[in-house]
């Protein structure tokens, strides 16, 4: 594009070509990487979520211990301190394995340049925002993160060099994973005469082998399933489906097929080439694997002695779903209970409408509309008395108008004294914000008008997205446009542009001026005709005017044409901008 026997203009345009596209790209590829960032926001707080989920389940039998007492509880206190301390298990292993997580992030993350070391909480300018705590993980900021898509670092210390065969951080992770996936089996699933030592299956066809596979390991274990007077085992039985649930959640198939490559590790697959933030992203999501898993060991746990009036101590309605959503896009939002009883299904109201939920919720199905959407309603739970609870809830969800663009880098131009209308979309955001330097824009609807300032040749539009939910506004580039005046109108008699070539009987028809852009340029102008001259080739005089009618003296010297001669018609314009405009027609 820019060798070759190309003149020093022409390899000028194709440098200014390629850095455009270059913008261009860039611009997409930020718009993916903040996607990351909000992945890794909303996966946070759906850890902590799970976090606080199982904590509640501990939490139940820890009072419940606290407020047994005497000596005809003293059986019911003996099972209490024996489930407590399964739990203390479950959490001992689940500390280690969300803390060797989180150091795994701050190690890529300083690597590539962060400050970690700096800790404010809600500071936009900051990463670390909390440390980790036992299960908890550390709460992180990945918006203040400078080189989100730094790749090199992230791949080399977790991938290593081969994507099918992990030597970096990752092959401790994927054997630190699937080790934790066998102790939190084997804690929730050993106890008195009972105990499972589970294999190690990640190799399957799909969801329903690895579920076959796992009911065989669980069925051939000693685990407490069900089974008749012979010993014939007949189903999962009281821990079985909880046991079979928690490993298949924590279970990733080992060799997937990633670009028609065979063979590649999950490790490889998930962190080559991944950009940082998407691979703290993928990390938190392990973390949410892990305290989702833990948060139905602990349920599980719990659900072996009665505890409260609920079996759980706090009742919050919770609703979550899409923050954002496009028009006509289906949305689905969950409205359960903080913890739930498989016994007892929360009831929800919604748009008039009464419903039963399953597995401790209900699931809203509805269409996203234009701005907007305020979802409400109630969630109910009866008490063990059957005493319903009765909490409200609601979620919004932003709807943005689903759009893309195509640009012409090589057409980007602004024209001097006239309405140039504009358009701009910012990816990811709600709002779209354009400000101009060398250009003043105003805003009509969805679209903005610039108007050119100054002489200068050269203008650019800034383009920014704004969050209205978080009144945050981000830049998202700059981007240059030519300045030119605007191209003449042309001159028609008539019907009839200049070259025309027509029948003196056509010619002769016509009685009107008209300045105004032909076809091929798509501006929209309007023009005044100011004063004009007409002739005919061979005709001894000219006659002269003004306004868009031919008086009746230039009308008789057009009828005059004959065959072979030409009209010639030039006038003054007024309009955006002003000048000479020529029509020469052919007579035949």
């Amino acid at each position: 594009m820019a060798g070759g026997k190309e003149t020093p203009r022409q390899k000028m345009i194709g440098m200014m070509y390629l850095v455009l596209t270059a913008l261009l790209a860039l611009n997409v590829s930020k718009s993916i990487l903040d996607a990351f960032v909000a992945i890794e926001e909303n996966t946070q707080k759906s850890n902590i979520a799970q976090l606080d989920r199982g904590n509640g389940f501990k939490g139940d039998v820890t009072s419940e211990i606290s407020t047994t007492k005497g000596p005809d509880n003293a059986l019911k206190l003996k099972k209490l301190k024996k489930i407590l301390a399964q739990m203390e298990e479950v959490d001992k292993i689940t500390a280690t394995m969300i803390q060797d997580i989180d150091k795994i992030k701050i190690e890529i993350l300083k690597e590539s340049g962060e400050d970690m070391a700096k800790m404010k909480p809600n500071d936009e300018e900051t990463i670390m925002w909390a440390k980790g705590d036992g299960c908890k993980p550390a709460r992180m900021h990945l918006m203040a993160v400078q080189a989100k898509d730094q790749y090199d670092i992230p791949m080399h210390y977790i991938v290593g060099e081969d994507i099918k065969t992990p030597t970096g951080e990752g092959k401790k992770l994927w054997a630190d994973f699937n080790d934790y996936r066998a102790k939190l089996v084997q804690v929730v699933g050993s106890y008195d005469a009972y105990s499972i030592k589970p294999a190690a299956i990640n190799d399957f066809k799909d969801n329903n082998d690895l579920a076959l596979k796992v009911d065989k390991m669980i069925l051939s274990s000693k685990a407490n399933i069900k089974r008749d007077e012979k010993g014939k085992v007949l189903d999962l039985g009281e821990d079985g489906q909880v046991l079979k649930d928690i490993y298949i959640n924590l279970t990733k198939p080992e060799r997937v097929k990633q670009h028609d490559l065979e063979g590649v590790h999950w490790i490889g697959a998930t962190f080559d080439h991944s950009p940082l933030v998407a691979a703290v992203a993928s990390l938190s999501s392990m973390q949410q694997d892990i305290l989702s898993a833990r948060a139905m060991a602990l349920a599980h746990l719990k659900s072996k002695v009665s505890t409260g009036e609920y079996s759980f101590n706090k009742i919050v309605g919770l609703a979550y779903g899409p923050a954002i959503a496009t028009a006509n896009e289906e949305v689905e939002v969950k409205v359960m209970m903080a913890a739930f009883d498989s016994d007892n299904q929360p009831t929800v109201t919604y748009g008039g409408g009464t419903f039963q939920g399953t597995d401790g919720q209900y699931i809203i199905k509805t269409k996203a509309g234009s701005g907007d959407m305020n979802l409400t309603g109630t969630v109910s739970i009866k008490n063990k008395a059957g005493v319903a609870k009765t909490e409200n809830w609601t979620h919004t969800i932003k709807v943005m108008k689903p759009q893309g663009t195509v640009s012409l880098p090589e057409m980007n131009m602004l024209y001097r004294g006239y309405n140039n209308v504009i358009e701009g979309v910012a990816s990811g955001y709600d709002e779209t914000v354009l400000s101009g330097s060398g250009v003043t824009l105003s805003k009509t609807g969805t679209q903005y008008i610039g108007r050119v300032t100054g002489t200068g040749r050269e203008a650019s539009i800034s383009i920014s997205g704004r969050n209205n939910v978080t009144k945050k506004t981000q830049q998202l580039g700059v981007f240059k446009f030519r300045v030119s005046n605007l191209p003449p109108p042309s001159l028609y008699l008539g019907t009839l542009s200049s070259g025309s070539t027509a029948g003196a009987s056509a010619v002769k028809a016509m009685s009107a001026l008209f300045m105004k852009y032909p076809p091929e340029i798509p501006l929209k102008a309007s023009f005044e005709v100011g004063t004009w001259e007409v002739s005919v080739s061979g005709a001894p005089r000219t006659v002269q005017g003004s306004g868009k009618s031919l008086s009746p003296e230039a009308l008789n010297l057009i009828k005059q044409a004959k065959p072979g001669n030409t009209v010639s018609i030039s006038g003054k314009f007024k309009g955006p901008n002003s000048g000479f405009a020529a029509c020469v027609i052919k007579v035949q």
